[in-house]
């Protein structure tokens, strides 16, 4: 018990320092939107093209890109952004497989736990915007809408890209949780679907835009 009881003080060090890093990192990022995807895409696939130039667009409107600094729509939304000249952040995390940190990051941290650099996306981002991707891809889809709905986190654009991709899912959600009523109609209107990094780019300036006409830090998404 003894042994137990100084593990778990040491990890309770182990997140403060982790959540210290994080923060002293990215204070000073300016506005940001983290982009979300699988691991496995690899280079010639569509969707990494589109990741690539959906973050070269938005470094264009002086955004910073987060990614989760790994492979496949990690890499290629980093590597958008660093080809653009912009700030290209990488939340790496320690995984016993598929997690290397790709080459194109000019910010880079690692984290241990999941639920820190979670934190992170979403504390110093204004916009979501989530390409096709695997069970990690989901959990960050899942959270983002249940903190907007919840109002633990202001309202921002969380943008689907691919409509192929998502419409199974989406037909799910209308069809089940809405006649179960586990969620309403109008929640369906807390994300956007769209096809092309322009539409991307238009979502998201129309919110800087509505932005502009408020005062206060309107990056940082938790309350």
């Amino acid at each position: 018990m003894d042994d137990l009881r100084t593990s778990e003080a040491w990890r309770v060090f182990r997140i403060q320092a982790e959540l210290i890093d994080g923060i002293e990192t990215l204070n000073d990022l300016g506005p940001a939107v983290s982009i979300f995807g699988g691991a496995r895409f690899k280079e010639d696939a569509p969707y990494y093209a589109a990741a690539r130039a959906t973050a070269g667009l938005l470094t264009r409107m002086n955004l910073a890109v987060i990614t989760g600094g790994g492979p496949g729509i990690m890499e290629a939304a980093s590597r958008g952004c660093f080809e653009a000249g912009g700030i290209s952040v990488g939340l790496n995390i320690t995984l016993p497989r598929e997690q290397h940190p790709n080459h194109y990051q000019n910010r880079s941290i690692t984290f241990r736990y999941f639920f820190i650099r979670k934190l992170m996306f979403v504390r110093f981002a204004m916009a979501y915007v989530i390409f096709p991707g695997g069970f990690g891809t989901m959990d960050e889809l899942f959270e983002s809408l249940t903190l907007v709905q919840t109002k633990k986190i202001r309202r921002f654009p969380i943008v689907l890209f691919g409509t192929g991709y998502w419409q199974g899912l989406l037909g799910w959600i209308r069809t089940e949780m809405i006649s179960h009523q586990a969620i309403a109609p109008d929640d369906l209107n807390l994300f956007h679907l769209v096809d092309t990094p322009e539409e991307v780019t238009a979502i998201i300036g129309d919110y800087l835009t509505r932005c502009s006409q408020f005062e206060g830090d309107q990056r940082k998404g938790v309350i």
